[in-house]
């Protein structure tokens, strides 16, 4: 049984002083989700500011959540929706070309129950170009998705997928390629 009287949170686990989590903290409740839909570029901005590597064209939604943005890393023409958490206790690493879709949670943080003082650790979550998280879907520490996947809605990833399927459920199983239609144009 868990002794939570013992618990330790780690040096260093939040990845910078206690003073710099809560002035993010402040600006994400000030300044990034009371901004307006259409300032993405301010966004960016004040993500960047706190150490985020956000690339070109990146569309996040005022009402996402970001946990330590120093631990997150977005590539160019990616989408984060509305209601997004990015729970950056470790790294975060989505690439280019990649949606996560509404409400969605990625969780990189844990405890181990084993132990009476309930440790806390990180794992990175690592998602390719070209990945489409549909809406509520729940991604576990440690997990890679990889290439032109596609997650469907509600689903929940506890595993590495392989890249180029649509998966869908809990826990999220493979359902069929991802076969693109080609242009007859």
């Amino acid at each position: 049984m868990q002794k939570l009287d013992t618990f330790k949170l780690p040096s260093s686990f939040r990845g910078r002083s206690a003073f710099i989590c809560q002035l993010w903290w402040l600006t994400q409740a000030c300044l990034f989700s009371t901004s307006p839909q259409f300032m993405y570029s301010w966004r960016n901005f004040l993500l960047r500011l706190f150490g985020a590597k956000i690339g070109e064209k990146v569309i996040i939604r005022p009402s996402a959540r970001i946990t330590y943005p120093w631990k997150l890393t977005i590539g160019d023409n990616s989408w984060v929706g509305d209601h997004v958490d990015l729970y950056t206790l470790g790294e975060i690493n989505i690439g280019k070309n990649s949606v996560i879709s509404q409400r969605s949670y990625l969780c990189t943080g844990s405890h181990d129950f084993t132990e009476a003082s309930f440790p806390i650790y990180a794992k990175p979550i690592i998602i390719h170009d070209g990945v489409w998280l549909a809406t509520d879907v729940f991604v576990a520490p440690g997990v890679t998705i990889h290439k032109n996947s596609v997650i469907g809605a509600r689903s929940s990833v506890f595993t590495n997928l392989p890249e180029g399927f649509v998966y869908i459920g809990t826990p999220a199983k493979p359902i069929k390629p991802r076969e693109p239609k080609t242009d007859l144009n």
